[in-house]
């Protein structure tokens, strides 16, 4: 989104707003920046509809507090150990505390530390990779001891083992993100803020798509609602939408169709590349896992954070890269290859509870037991055709259209707004401030009570 030049800097409550794309607001306090940045554009009827949602932001309510994080969950980054570096190796500054959570930023201070004493990248096997003595003469080292050779050495060891750690971790962080509101945290703030009525929209279906999941059988909130919409139609009759903004988190057919062939191209390419990241991440899940797949129940050991975060990234990357290869009437490269979708890992007490009401196991679940590992589909290993997925749907009864197995997502109509609740570990809590309390004490958890924070629940209960 940088090939704007010249863009006005957005203003402070545009500039908020444009940020939280990037964040994980609730929707009461983008709507209530709304407010702020079409003030006196909006009709009577629009402020109104507005107003309802923004009385629970945070600025009204709850005296600015809630419970739950505005952000998603940081990468560690590896200041302590860049630190040690600096002092250990020459000309070799401290990173800044920012600088220090960007992977690409420590990989340049080990190669550089590395350098130094003749380390190669990647070669840690503290028995083979080490210079001897003579070595280390002849690369200059003479004059450094071993124990100081080795201990240079063991600090790059267990640097290189951080930025693994945090590749992983910013590779995670970033398919939660994408599993939820697609790429509209790769947008450019400045570049959303040239058009309010755009910025707006984005900004506050951003904030429905990054909902916190409820425990409950009844079904998540759908992230398309009457705000979501009522933004939507003032975009429709503007001259200004940057619509290639809005595709990059709401690509249905009506947004995909004011974009050029060009441009629809380009979110084609966007959305493959995100489907090889999510590949990936799948796969290294998958081998932690003691999976079932005819059932997807969470077992004892199962990394079923890593599998959610990847399914959900693959999932929302499937069903765009499919819409745009609809959008340029290319849908024929699913009679090729078409990987199927990914369901994700189920708490047993969801499932229990399920069960319990009368429900049943997602209907998906034996479609996606039956087909190929779809990661081995896109690199090639595994082949699954519409026809092979079509087949499989019509033996377990479903529509491969209606339920996105062989189509992009469709739109369903606008859900009613409802208030954002503080969760702790899925289930709503009314109060913020006992919602902290709970989460602090281990409620919820699957977990004993901390005796510390489980005293003070008794206290204040009491």
């Amino acid at each position: 989104m940088s090939d704007e030049p010249d863009l006005p800097r957005p203003t402070a409550p545009m500039a908020e707003l444009c940020a939280s794309v990037r964040l994980r607001r609730r929707p009461e306090d983008v709507a209530d920046l709304v407010l702020a940045v079409l003030d006196g554009r909006l009709s009577h009827a629009e402020r109104n509809q507005l107003a309802v949602a923004a009385r629970g932001s945070l600025r009204l309510a709850w005296h600015g507090y809630t419970s739950m994080l505005e952000e998603f969950a940081p990468v560690v980054g590896a200041q302590n150990q860049v630190a040690t570096v600096a002092v250990l190796f020459d000309a070799i500054d401290r990173l800044g505390d920012r600088a220090a959570d960007d992977p690409a930023a420590v990989e340049q201070v080990i190669r550089t530390a590395s350098e130094q004493i003749g380390k190669p990248f990647g070669g840690n096997d503290f028995l083979t990779d080490r210079l001897n003595r003579e070595q280390r003469a002849a690369a200059g080292l003479g004059e450094l001891s071993k124990r100081r050779y080795n201990k240079r050495f063991r600090l790059l060891q267990r640097l290189e083992a951080k930025l693994a750690t945090m590749v992983r971790a910013t590779l995670e962080r970033d398919a939660i993100m994408l599993g939820k509101s697609g790429l509209a945290s790769r947008l450019d703030p400045v570049r959303l803020a040239a058009d309010p009525d755009t910025a707006c929209f984005v900004a506050y279906l951003t904030a429905r798509s990054n909902l916190r999941s409820e425990f409950t059988v009844t079904g998540q909130q759908r992230p398309y609602d009457q705000i979501a919409d009522l933004l939507l139609r003032r975009l429709r009759g503007h001259a200004g939408t940057d619509w290639w903004a809005v595709a990059h988190l709401y690509p249905v057919p009506e947004v995909l169709a004011r974009l050029t062939d060009e441009q629809r191209g380009r979110l084609l390419g966007l959305w493959y590349r995100e489907l090889g990241k999510a590949a990936d991440l799948l796969e290294r899940a998958y081998l932690r896992c003691r999976m079932d797949r005819e059932r997807m129940v969470v077992q004892r050991g199962d990394d079923s954070s890593a599998w959610n975060a990847a399914a959900a990234a693959w999932n929302t990357a499937r069903a765009h890269w499919i819409s745009a290869l609809e959008a340029l009437d290319a849908a024929e490269v699913l009679d090729a290859v078409c990987p199927g979708k990914v369901l994700k890992l189920m708490a047993a007490d969801v499932v229990a509870w399920h069960l319990a009401t009368g429900g049943a196991l997602h209907p998906d679940t034996p479609v996606w037991a039956e087909l190929p590992l779809p990661w081995l589909v896109l690199r090639g290993h595994e082949h699954c055709h519409r026809a092979t997925v079509e087949a499989a749907c019509a033996r377990h009864g479903r529509n491969p259209v209606a339920t996105g197995w062989t189509a992009g997502r469709r739109p369903h109509g606008a859900a009613p707004f409802r208030p954002t609740p503080d969760l702790v570990h899925g289930v709503t809590v009314a109060d913020p401030l006992l919602a902290q309390l709970l989460r602090t004490a281990g409620v919820f958890s699957g977990k004993p009570l901390r005796p510390a924070a489980g005293e003070l629940f008794a206290s204040e209960s009491g």
